[in-house]
């Protein structure tokens, strides 16, 4: 007898399993991580008192989820939106004086002592947008060669019985009295074309 292995799977693997898996658009990836990002930035405000290490490590998780959410044909989204909506989300904690020139300075001057975590969010969206896109890629060519094996031509041997039981076939049909003479001259003859 022989006994069959069956690997284990990790329960690691088993909890990320169960995890949700959309799939957004590219635009519906943008709009998740800018809304994402405002409303951790607010409970970052009210929570934290506006800690630029709360928001630069809540923004990572995030520009991961962007980029292992967004559907494959908009991959290359992932890491266009996640740095702008960390610039959404930023607003809230910038710190800004009253006035619009003011908050603008202070939106300003939050995205240059904060651009430590702007570039590695952006970085981790890139590599898993990269490692998908490869992934997707390997898949396909996969698939193409596994069609080009199942769609290959049968050997001449194969085809030869086939059209001998074909010509056979047509052979032993019955012909019509009277229609045997003019069909076989009109299959023979062709018609002139016209210029």
């Amino acid at each position: 007898m022989y006994r069959v292995r069956v690997r284990s799977v990790p329960p690691v693997v088993l909890a990320l399993r169960r995890f949700p898996n959309p799939r957004l658009t590219g635009i519906g990836a943008g709009l998740f991580a800018a809304l994402t990002m405002f409303v951790l930035a607010c409970v970052d405000r009210l929570l934290f008192d506006s800690s630029e290490l709360v928001y630069g490590l809540l923004f990572l998780p995030v520009s991961a989820l962007t980029a292992l959410w967004v559907r494959p044909a908009d991959l290359v989204t992932a890491p266009i939106s996640v740095p702008i909506a960390f610039a959404v989300g930023v607003f809230p904690i910038s710190g800004g004086s009253e006035g619009l020139g003011g908050q603008i300075m202070g939106l300003v001057t939050a995205l240059a002592v904060h651009a430590g975590w702007l570039y590695g969010g952006t970085l981790i969206a890139g590599l898993i947008a990269s490692v998908r896109k490869v992934r997707q890629m390997r898949a396909r060519r996969r698939y193409v060669l596994a069609q080009g094996r199942g769609g290959a031509p049968a050997p001449a041997s194969e085809r030869a019985p086939r059209s001998a039981a074909a010509s056979a076939a047509a052979a032993a049909k019955p012909v019509r009295a009277g229609a045997g003479g003019a069909g076989a001259a009109g299959a023979v003859t062709r018609r002139p074309q016209r210029p």
